[in-house]
């Protein structure tokens, strides 16, 4: 494997840059390796360094299953957890189970984004990692991106992968950041008696808690809960105690599952406002175009869907003289809006809906009644998306 990390970049490839993507998550990795395979000279900023763990359900939607297959990115030596049944609890620990025709499978970003970081070295792809991005401007059809050390850099396209919330955002004075978020996201992997095929959406006052197995015989423990619960709670562990406990299936879990982490993951403000998919001519994927709500049934397959769409538009840039930098902003926010905006309102409306006890009782008893059931898994899911 050819090593491709850049601490000093030599000022010959900074101006032979095409593409600088800032972030290297799920979409800002496949864009990556999608422009870098078709031969596109591509670098990405990613501030931490390779295997790190992240906030996420660590699920993945069988509907970009056969697209990963076809590109050698499934990972298939892992042997990921099968998924195909989701239960959904009440406050009080009332289930309902459902069907999930497509299914899914179970990996931790730990691994998978490691796997995919070595397929991008492969691919051709240039790294600076534990890189952060202060500024980006755009000026005669070029962006100079500036890093906290002070490394100056130029390229024709900017894409932007930076996940759910950043300074980036701040800079960019983007108008969900005006706004403070209530919301927190708390992560743990865990030992703990599981069924492989099972996904967990356990309730709680304010707030819901995903659990799932990931490779290894590992289980994902992923919440979100409101701030309130925390300050009134004092500490998260107090919380867990007190407010999620309040479910039976949680309490058992917390009091009984092997915790792996020393400490859980945390991330602050976690907002679900919509966003643009182009600001300020930086094209945008991921979370960091869309803000993915857990409920739109599964963000890590949209993030694949949306750098495929994002990387299809580029490359067409790139390759036909008579595509402008206008067109190619206009088609991608086009293509984004008739692929997401609709599941993305749809899960906005049932994270409104889980906020409050009588509406997540309704939707529970709901939910046990067949049809019921494949409507809600339908309205939230994906089709089968093949190259």
């Amino acid at each position: 494997m050819t090593k491709r990390l850049l601490g000093g970049l030599a000022k010959s490839m900074t101006n032979t840059l095409q593409v600088i993507v800032i972030g290297g998550g799920l979409a800002g990795l496949l864009n990556a390796i999608l422009l870098a395979r078709a031969g596109i000279r591509v670098l990405l900023i990613e501030q931490k360094h390779y295997p790190f763990h992240r906030v996420c359900g660590e699920y993945i939607s069988h509907e970009v299953t056969p697209y990963l297959k076809s590109l050698g990115l499934y990972p298939r030596h892992m042997a990921p957890a099968q998924i195909n049944t989701l239960k959904i609890s009440t406050h009080q620990g009332r289930l309902s189970t459902l069907s999930l025709p497509l299914g899914g499978f179970g990996i931790s970003r730990h691994q998978l984004d490691l796997f995919w970081y070595h397929q991008a070295l492969d691919s051709g792809v240039d790294f600076k990692l534990e890189s952060k991005v202060v500024s980006v401007t755009y000026s005669q059809k070029r962006f100079q991106v500036v890093l906290y050390d002070g490394t100056e850099l130029s390229s024709e396209i900017v894409k932007g992968a930076f996940g759910k919330r950043s300074l980036l955002d701040k800079y960019l004075q983007r108008s969900f950041m005006e706004q403070r978020s209530p919301y927190v996201g708390v992560k743990y992997h865990v030992k703990y008696p599981w069924e492989p095929h099972e996904i967990a959406l356990h309730n709680f006052e304010k707030g819901y808690c995903g659990v799932s197995q990931v490779e290894q015989g590992k289980l994902n423990v992923c919440y979100l809960t409101h701030r309130d619960n925390l300050k009134k709670s004092g500490d998260i562990a107090t919380m867990e105690k007190n407010v999620l406990g309040q479910n039976p299936h949680l309490n058992r879990l917390f009091q009984e599952a092997e915790f792996l982490f020393d400490q859980p993951l945390v991330i602050n403000e976690i907002s679900f406002k919509p966003k643009q998919a182009v600001e300020k001519h930086l094209l945008m994927s991921g979370d960091a175009a869309g803000l993915i709500t857990p409920l739109c049934g599964n963000g890590m397959a949209m993030a694949i869907r949306s750098a495929h769409l994002l990387s299809t538009s580029i490359l067409t840039y790139f390759k036909n003289n008579n595509y402008s930098r206008e067109q190619l902003e206009k088609e991608y926010t086009r293509a984004w809006k008739a692929n997401f905006s609709y599941r993305l309102a749809i899960g906005r409306k049932l994270q409104d809906a889980f906020q409050t006890k009588a509406a997540m009782d309704m939707l529970v008893t709901l939910a046990r009644w067949p049809l019921m059931g494949r409507l809600i898994v339908k309205q939230t899911h994906g089709s089968a998306f093949y190259p």
